[in-house]
């Protein structure tokens, strides 16, 4: 079943099929990396109610106690996001044609 036909009732083969699904959504299960002490990254994939698919990614980092060392953290965590995004749109590219 193709997301842009799923309905309240009818789950995508990868939902995780329990109170995660609400407002018209199908959600997978949670995939977690947690470094204890240091943040924990997590990774949803979504399927809107006009079948639209996004992933939906929530982070959680220790900062310094500093504020000029945790101002640096917040700009290179910008910055890594920022690549993350651009990196996951070119991999939507179609691969380029190679000419022999």
């Amino acid at each position: 079943m193709t997301a842009a036909r799923a309905g309240r009732s009818d789950h995508t083969d990868w939902c995780a099929r329990d109170h995660r699904c609400n407002l018209n959504e199908h959600r997978s299960q949670e995939i977690v990396v947690d470094l204890p002490g240091h943040g924990r990254g997590i990774l949803v994939r979504v399927a809107a109610a006009n079948g639209r698919q996004h992933a939906e990614i929530r982070l959680r980092v220790a900062l310094a106690p500093a504020e000029p060392a945790a101002r640096r953290q917040l700009l290179s965590l910008l910055g890594d996001v920022r690549a993350t995004v651009t990196r996951a749109l070119a991999a939507a590219r179609p691969a380029a044609r190679r000419a022999d």
